[in-house]
């Protein structure tokens, strides 16, 4: 399935939410340098040298080593590699709280050849976002990194901190792609929602990954499902269930005797708490439908574990495949149930 980008509007907040949650993931290295840029970028600044950029990247990735792999699974690391020198610098560096002098040079190294390459870059042969967020520029360790007036904005915005909360759960997902291992286990589950904490949970591992607004409102641009206005980091946000659970006796999957799963995160979606009160227990309206179409959608564009889980929930409905489009149909479907 190729990409469809017609649900994100050509805005700069919209490239950044692209290149963090649809970009493909062989490795954690642009959720790194993307904490790093936004830190930089909200001091106000228009550059940085690449040395000093590259002590926050390093000792980000140097703390979630200790959570999770940074890496699939699939191949060996050689003694060089990034990953393997910061394995091995990674306690003297957080005894010091800055990268070892081994570890800072070879972010140094490896940075403008790797992510800083492809940091923008889509899945998809030549695909980038529309917006740049940085250049580098200079030789070896004088090297700048010059921060665009979009990455500036953004850094500044009143959304400032949805999008640090959504790269970091971004982070955490795709870190838990890789414990898991693309294999059985998360071909079979997916991930499930612990509605108690609002967690999305690793099955296999019983860990909770992230919770449930960070892990997809990126996904609905920052937007209410209901109201479809912003939601910022003041309001009091809700999960809603966008079919309210009281429907589930209602709904099965077409002659099946297994009812859908209205807990599930494809049903699920952050709203403002005011507009979650007032919708209360009816039923979604055409346009809270096509939002969350699009939003799963969305999702569906960006890497597993999420995109499998919803494709779990699409191939589990014999009414469904997981061809473009299919979200529109299976939620139009579901509503006819009622």
């Amino acid at each position: 399935m190729g990409l469809d980008l017609s649900h994100w509007e050509q805005s700069a907040r919209s490239s950044w939410r692209m290149a963090v949650l649809i970009g493909a993931n062989s490795r954690t290295y642009k959720f790194a340098l993307g904490s790093a840029l936004l830190d930089a970028a909200a001091e106000g600044r228009s550059e940085i040298l690449l040395r000093d950029l590259a002590v926050p990247y390093a000792m980000e990735l140097v703390r979630h080593l200790g959570q999770a792999p940074q890496v699939s699974q699939k191949g060996e690391l050689g003694e060089k590699d990034f990953l393997s020198v910061a394995e091995r610098e990674a306690a003297e560096s957080l005894r010091l709280g800055s990268p070892t002098e081994e570890l800072l040079a070879a972010a140094i190294d490896s940075m403008p050849r790797m992510v800083m390459q492809k940091f923008h870059n889509l899945r998809g042969e030549g695909a980038e976002v529309p917006h740049r967020f940085y250049e580098v520029t200079g030789r070896s360790h004088e090297r700048v990194v010059r921060l665009s007036k979009e990455l500036r904005d953004i850094a500044g915005s009143e959304q400032a901190a949805t999008l640090r909360g959504e790269l970091s759960a971004r982070w955490s997902i795709v870190e838990t792609s890789f414990a898991i291992g693309i294999g059985q286990s998360l071909i079979r589950e997916g991930v499930v929602v612990d509605l108690t904490t609002l967690q999305i949970t690793d099955r296999q591992r019983r860990r909770s990954v992230a919770g449930v607004t960070d892990a997809v409102i990126g996904f609905q641009r920052g937007l209410c499902l209901i109201c479809a206005e912003s939601i910022t980091p003041n309001d009091d946000i809700a999960v809603d269930h966008v079919f309210p659970y009281s429907f589930m006796r209602l709904l099965r999957s077409g002659d099946q005797d297994t009812p859908l799963d209205l807990d599930a995160v494809w049903n699920l979606a952050p709203t403002h708490a005011r507009c979650n009160g007032q919708k209360s227990n009816r039923p979604p309206t055409r346009e809270e439908m096509t939002r969350l179409a699009q939003r799963n959608e969305a999702i569906m564009q960006s890497p597993v574990p999420l995109k499998k889980t919803l494709e779990l929930t699409l191939k589990h409905n014999k009414h469904s495949s997981t061809r473009p489009g299919e979200w529109h149909r299976f939620i139009q479907h579901v509503h006819d149930l009622l």
